[in-house]
């Protein structure tokens, strides 16, 4: 290709085009069982680019199984607390798309929904807010929620509001008072609370739970027959459903109004898709976001995202594509596609639980409908070809339609390396283990997870397991040293002094290379600095082996020789390395204590590069034994925090980096170089939020100096 010339490419294309809108002109559900050996083959290829993009079916397996064990421990410990915490959407699906959202739904556990007051006798009303559904009045997949059973100081008394002498919770209200509690930066979506974490955009949307199936939605389980299978459809009655707090703008009472959020139910959907299906569900969304909501900006946020898991749903449910493989993906998207046009000219898109609850009854009408039918309708036209004006696929179409002869593996375990795999199952199981547990908890989680332990659990999951367990226990082993400091007598010093050092040790044995810096910090925090530099030195000796996974960078070739095949616990302990994570309750560095104080209000962690804190040890350590070798680490820390590159210091993290050094160069006398170290804290992106800290710090200094 490299000396495919411009002009050749140009001509080529212009074949390429006319190639795919061929396929445009022949009816495609009579056709596709004579597919031609062409379009086989460029299906194979989207297959395969689909792969890289969305992921591989095992890679999305280890999403969902590593998500679904982190809300199952989750779930467990926080049974009793207020409220639960699920992620919802395509994060939860399996998709990690560039630019995609994260989609959270919380609600408290204290209220249930019912369907009818017969009902009632399935809980305790004593500990339990009774809530009714009522659609009568309401448009398809809308209702109003009733108070029944009113608990005093919750924020759905505070949002009820009184009709025919009656209590009911008021949508618009409830999503003011929930909203109040989350960061003040972020904004209303739907009945979403929309914010940016870290460069991740997140969804909150704040729900009220129903153990049971609506009755409105009874007929959806008799259209179930060849799709989804009879355990599935089990599975999702089963588990009920969800209200979150916006009505519909046509309906009778739309400030009161709650929609029937079937979230739990269409993961349990795409979880049951094969992964040809799957990919179909990603390449929609790709097209959506790269061609479809590109075509003018008046009409670029009529179509969503939900509409194109709805159009697969119906897709496959009507059976019109019998088998779905690698060979005919692309007669799979085009039947969807035909069903989208199809729903835009009627200006009918049916939701998949309830048909009469028409998606587009409030956006999709008039002249924006007539706009985008024609739009769509272009590109209906131009037959496969449209697909050329996705970013994410184009060029792979055109190599391989310029290379005709080329072979097409779309064997998945050949599509991605052992240490690339490697990297996202590290990543994804740091994202699973940070949850909150309750200090007061410690004992009855520790509990909680001897009992998980001796359930049947996939790879994925016990990696997750084994990430938290470690996470528990030098978290706890910081509590027990917090709470008997200042408390105990010698004796329980010794005691707790005795089982925090063995939960650390258990730690580090669970956990990853970078959990060893855990028993450092524990060791500095009780004075014994010898003990603490060999951890350090044992530490350094392993965060420097060239097979070390961290911030995406790894010698593959030395990785495959030195733990490739091994199991993951091996992998691990042996060679992966991840952030330093400190919880703002809890006291690790009294050096530390005013940035954890600042943050509490916000992400609740500092989250701190692991070569930045070993630095940091080593410096606080040697100031009790060596100055010689307390500048030497400050001097490795300077140059770390100065000239990386992004590798061992990420962007991100770059906020608390230059605090840290600044704190060390403080503690040293060296002012000016302090002062600087703290002005650029303040320009780096403030994921911390620690501008405040920074800003007294930068007085003391200046202080100081005019006292010199």
């Amino acid at each position: 290709m490299s000396n495919f010339r411009f002009q050749d490419r140009v001509v080529y294309e212009n074949n390429t085009i006319h190639f795919l809108r061929c396929f445009n002109f022949f009816n495609m559900e009579s056709f596709l069982p004579q597919i031609c050996e062409g379009l086989q083959h460029m299906s194979e290829t989207v297959f395969v680019v689909l792969c890289q993009i969305v992921g591989t079916s095992q890679q999305v397996t280890m999403r969902r199984e590593m998500v679904d064990i982190w809300e199952m421990i989750d779930r467990r410990i926080t049974h009793h607390s207020t409220f639960t915490i699920m992620v919802s959407g395509s994060h939860r699906e399996g998709f990690r798309l560039k630019g995609s959202d994260i989609d959270f739904m919380h609600w408290q556990n204290n209220h249930r929904v019912i369907m009818d007051v017969s009902q009632s006798e399935y809980y305790n009303t004593a500990n339990t807010a009774l809530i009714l559904s009522e659609s009568s009045e309401s448009p398809p997949g809308f209702i109003l929620l009733q108070l029944l059973t009113p608990f005093a100081h919750t924020p759905a008394l505070s949002a009820c509001v009184r009709m025919n002498n009656r209590l009911y919770i008021s949508s618009s209200l409830y999503r003011e008072l929930t909203f109040s509690s989350i960061d003040p930066n972020s904004t209303v979506h739907g009945p979403c609370c929309s914010g940016n974490i870290e460069g991740q955009e997140y969804d909150n949307a704040h729900c009220f739970v129903s153990d049971f199936w609506p009755p409105s939605v009874s007929l959806w389980t008799d259209r179930c027959h060849s799709w989804p299978n009879p355990q599935v459809v089990d599975d999702i009655v089963r588990n009920g459903c969800h209200f979150v707090a916006i009505g519909h703008p046509l309906g009778p009472h739309e400030n009161e109004e709650w929609r029937i959020s079937f979230s739990r139910a269409e993961y349990k959907l795409v979880s049951s898709m094969n992964h040809c299906q799957f990919l179909t569900y990603g390449l929609l969304k790709l097209f959506l976001k790269e061609v479809l909501n590109q075509q003018s900006d008046e009409t670029s946020k009529l179509l969503c995202s939900y509409h194109m898991k709805t159009t697969v749903f119906w897709t496959i449910q009507q059976n019109t594509l019998p088998h779905w493989s690698p060979q005919n993906l692309l007669g799979g998207f085009w039947l969807c596609f035909k069903l989208l046009l199809k729903w835009v000219y009627k200006g009918i898109c049916p939701n998949f639980f309830i048909p009469q609850n028409n998606l587009f009854l409030t956006k999709i009408h008039g002249s924006a409908q007539n706009i985008l039918f024609l739009q769509l309708h272009e590109l209906y036209k131009k037959g496969l070809a449209c697909l050329l004006q996705s970013s994410s696929i184009r060029s792979y179409i055109i190599d391989i339609l310029y290379n005709p002869r080329l072979s097409i593996c779309t064997n998945e375990s050949m599509m991605m390396s052992e240490v690339d795999y490697d990297e996202e199952v590290a990543f994804e199981s740091l994202k699973c283990v940070h949850a909150i547990v309750n200090p007061r908890h410690i004992t009855k989680t520790i509990h909680i997870l001897e009992q998980i332990v001796e359930s049947p659990m996939t790879q994925y999951q016990v990696l997750v397991l084994q990430k938290f367990t470690s996470y528990v226990l030098h978290r706890t082993s910081f509590l027990l040293q917090n709470m008997y400091t200042f408390a105990g007598v010698n004796k329980q010093l010794y005691i707790v002094d005795k089982i925090s050092c063995h939960m650390l040790k258990l730690t580090a044995k669970f956990g990853c290379i970078s959990d060893m810096l855990y028993i450092a910090m524990y060791y500095y925090k009780t004075l014994r600095y010898r003990e603490a530099l060999s951890v350090l030195e044992m530490t350094k000796v392993k965060l420097a082996q060239p097979f070390l996974i961290y911030g995406g960078v790894v010698d593959r070739e030395r990785y495959n020789e030195s733990v490739g095949g091994r199991s993951w616990s091996t992998k691990m302990r042996q060679a992966v390395a991840q952030d330093i994570i400190l919880k703002s309750e809890i006291c690790y560095i009294n050096e530390l204590l005013p940035e954890q104080k600042c943050i509490q209000k916000r992400w609740n962690i500092l989250d701190i590069p692991v070569f930045v804190m070993l630095h940091f040890l080593k410096f606080l350590c040697y100031r009790h034994i060596d100055t010689t070798l307390s500048q030497a680490a400050l001097d490795e820390l300077q140059v770390l925090v100065h000239h990386d590159q992004g590798i061992y210091v990420p962007d991100l993290s770059r906020d608390i980096s230059w605090e840290i050094l600044g704190i060390c160069q403080q503690m040293t006398g060296n002012l000016q170089a302090a002062l600087y170290s703290y002005q650029q804290s303040l320009t780096q992106y403030p994921l911390h939020r620690i501008q405040t800290v920074t800003q007294r710090r930068i007085h003391e200094v200046v202080q100081s100096t005019q006292h010199q």
